[in-house]
């Protein structure tokens, strides 16, 4: 019998049609168009509005253009599980609001909290429960409102993350096409450089620490940006090395958005040209969660069947990784218009 292996058959996103631009981000803290684009290569971002609006809306968005596309019933789902640092709240998993939302009833879910690696950990994750042969259909969500967790007095955080998600569906394939090789991994010592130290049960958000301000993303970018350059290359070039991949034959690199020196420090370090490395940081910002299926929802209609796709990431933790996955599809067929 062949090797079952977790097949991304569909893929689908949603942003928030509120567009923040460098431009009114300016009138708000003391940066400027030029300070972000030569330091991050942002240009606008997506911010959820509405009252009562979290990371479930956006992932069930998602999710249901997914169910859409692949002509999935929610009944069918046997598993769906959610890599967010935004959810809707403590207790319940936002993975269970996204299944009530989507009518998902007959699965089990959960959320996996990684930082800017969540969507990866929770793609890999997912996989193994394809792979074991016990689940058929698995969706696979990455959802953050980072405005949630913005101080926008901060100019050295706010103008970085944006609103957005993505969804992806796995099932089983035995024709070689699928996940086939990942590196994860977490050191604890880097989780001083990029936290939200209050609003969890050690430092709860009271009304004497309130403003403190720190219930908000603080970053140590110099050291952020030092660690994500090397982790990611290094061990995307590891993935490929001991799957006999090079610059030539990977087609594709779907790198973290989180800045465009960091894409490029990664796609250099792996041998590509860059068009082949997918970058929508641009027009999103980094969305966290939503980063990685955000890409693949961007660039569907250029990716062929049987295409070598390198995931990379680096996020708070500090966690980063790497993996291959050999494409399913032709996206064109069934790519957003």
């Amino acid at each position: 019998m062949s090797k079952i292996l977790a097949s991304i058959t569909g893929v689908a996103g949603y942003v928030p049609d509120y567009i923040l631009t460098n431009e009114e981000l300016s009138t708000m803290v003391d940066t400027s168009d030029e300070w972000i684009m030569t330091r991050i290569g942002i240009k606008e971002r997506r911010i959820l509005k509405g009252e009562g609006l979290g990371s479930s809306y956006m992932a069930a968005k998602a999710v249901n253009l997914l169910l859409e596309k692949t002509g999935t019933k929610p009944e069918e789902v046997d598993m769906l599980i959610l890599g967010t640092v935004t959810p809707d709240q403590p207790v319940p998993a936002t993975a269970n609001i996204v299944a009530d939302m989507c009518g998902i009833t007959n699965a089990f879910g959960y959320d996996i909290n990684a930082g800017c690696s969540s969507f990866l950990y929770t793609l890999v994750t997912a996989s193994k429960f394809i792979e074991s042969g016990t689940h058929k259909k698995i969706v696979v969500v990455g959802s953050d409102k980072m405005s949630s967790l913005m101080n926008y007095q901060d100019r050295t955080t706010c103008p970085i993350f944006g609103d957005g998600a993505g969804a992806v569906l796995l099932e089983p394939n035995t024709e070689g096409y699928g996940l086939i090789d990942s590196i994860l991994r977490v050191d604890g010592s880097g989780r001083t450089h990029l936290l939200v130290k209050n609003g969890g049960s050690c430092f709860p958000v009271t009304k004497e620490n309130y403003d403190s301000r720190e219930q908000y993303v603080y970053q140590e970018g110099q050291t952020v940006f030092k660690s994500a350059v090397s982790h990611m290359g290094d061990t995307a070039l590891e993935v490929m090395e001991r799957n006999g991949l090079t610059g030539e034959t990977v087609t594709w690199l779907c790198p973290h958005q989180a800045n465009q020196r960091i894409i490029d420090a990664t796609g250099k370090r792996m041998g590509l040209s860059p068009e082949k490395v997918m970058v929508n940081i641009q027009r999103y910002g980094n969305t966290t969660s939503g980063t990685l299926p955000l890409c693949l929802w961007d660039w569907e209609s250029k990716l062929r069947k049987g295409d070598n796709i390198i995931f990379a990431v680096f996020g708070a933790g500090f966690t980063w990784g790497a993996s291959y996955l050999k494409w399913a599809y032709d996206g064109d067929k069934v790519a957003k218009k």
